[in-house]
C-alpha cells in the first residue's frame, strides 16, 4: 500500500460508486497484500483510498478508461484542456453536444460533464450519447489541478485495461487482493431483480463472476464482492462471509423519494483470514 497517509477521493462520480460504504469496505481489507485488482473500476473509490503500490484496474467503458489513461499519462494537458471550459448552462450544453476526437479532449469533457451534471450522474442514451441535464452548480470549478495531479500519481502505478472482468484478473495469484463491484441496481423490489439487472449485467455474467471469485479464492487471493442483497445472489456466495450494508438510495432526484437500500459485501474470510 502507499506510504503516505490520507484518503484520496475519486476523480469522477460514477453510477454505483462506493463512497458511501467506503469506510465499511476499508475495515474489511487485509493490512497487506501484493497486487490490487479491480475489474469494474468505475469511480474507483476503494482504489484511490487504498493507493496500492501496484494495481491492475479495468472497466469496459472506453471513455472512462481513456480518461484515466490521459490523466495518468498527460495530466498537464488534461488540466490545460479542462481549464478552458466555463461553468455556465450554455457552455455545458455546447460541450455535451460535441464529442472531441482527441483523447485528451475526450478525457477533459468527461470530467467536466460528470462534475457539473445534475446530481453528478453519468448516463448515456441508447446511442451512447451523454444526456444528463446541467446541474446548476455555479460555485463548482470543473478543473481542480491539485486533484488531477494527485490522481495521476496514484494511477502511475496501475495497469489500465478496457475489457472483460475475467481477463482482467487472469494473472491474480496468492496474496493478491481482488475487489469485484459489478453493475447492479437495488432500486427495484425483489420481484424485479432479475428483470432489471439483466439489462446492465446478465445473470450468466453473475454466474461467471461467482465462479471466478471462487477460483481466485482457491488460488489464494483475498476476494471481495459487492453485490445486491437478493436471495439468488446470496446463494452464489454461500461459502463466503457476508455482511449487509444499509445506505440511502441516491437514485431519485428528490430526497422525498429516496429510501434506504441494502447491499451485500461477500468475502472469503472463512477460507482465508483477513
Amino acid at each position: 500500500m502507499a506510504a503516505d497517509d490520507g484518503v484520496l477521493s475519486p476523480l469522477l462520480k460514477w453510477p454505483g460508486g462506493k463512497r458511501v460504504i467506503l469506510q465499511r469496505l476499508l475495515s474489511l481489507m487485509p493490512t497487506s497484500f501484493n497486487t490490487y485488482y479491480e475489474p469494474f473500476l468505475g469511480g474507483g473509490a476503494l482504489f484511490f483510498a487504498l493507493r496500492p503500490n501496484y494495481a491492475v484496474v479495468a472497466d469496459n467503458n472506453t471513455d472512462l478508461v481513456n480518461c484515466y489513461i490521459q490523466v495518468r499519462n498527460r495530466p498537464e494537458e488534461v488540466i490545460m484542456s479542462l481549464s478552458a471550459y466555463r461553468n455556465t448552462c450554455e457552455d455545458y450544453y455546447a460541450i455535451r453536444a460535441r464529442v472531441p476526437l482527441h483523447d485528451v479532449e475526450r478525457a477533459a469533457r468527461l470530467i467536466y460533464l460528470t462534475t457539473l451534471s445534475f446530481n453528478g450522474i453519468h448516463r448515456v442514451n441508447l446511442r451512447g450519447e451523454f444526456n444528463v441535464p446541467y446541474g446548476y452548480k455555479y460555485h463548482v470549478k470543473p478543473c481542480d489541478p491539485p486533484k488531477i495531479r494527485a490522481v495521476s500519481r496514484v494511477l502511475s502505478s496501475a495497469a489500465l485495461i478496457c475489457g472483460d472482468f475475467e481477463s482482467a484478473v487472469r494473472d491474480a495469484d496468492t496474496g493478491d487482493l481482488v475487489y469485484f463491484d459489478p453493475p447492479y441496481t437495488v432500486a427495484h423490489g425483489n420481484n424485479g431483480f432479475i428483470k432489471y439487472n439483466a439489462e446492465i449485467f446478465s445473470w450468466a455474467d453473475q454466474l461467471r463472476l461467482a465462479q471466478v471469485a471462487i477460483d481466485l479464492s482457491q488460488r489464494g487471493c483475498y476476494v471481495f464482492v459487492s453485490n445486491a442483497d437478493h436471495e439468488s445472489i446470496r446463494d452464489l456466495y454461500r461459502d463466503f462471509a457476508t455482511i449487509d450494508v444499509v445506505r440511502n438510495s441516491v437514485v431519485a432526484a428528490s430526497k422525498a423519494y429516496r429510501r434506504k437500500v441494502t447491499e451485500c459485501i461477500f468475502w472469503n474470510a472463512r477460507s482465508r483470514a483477513c
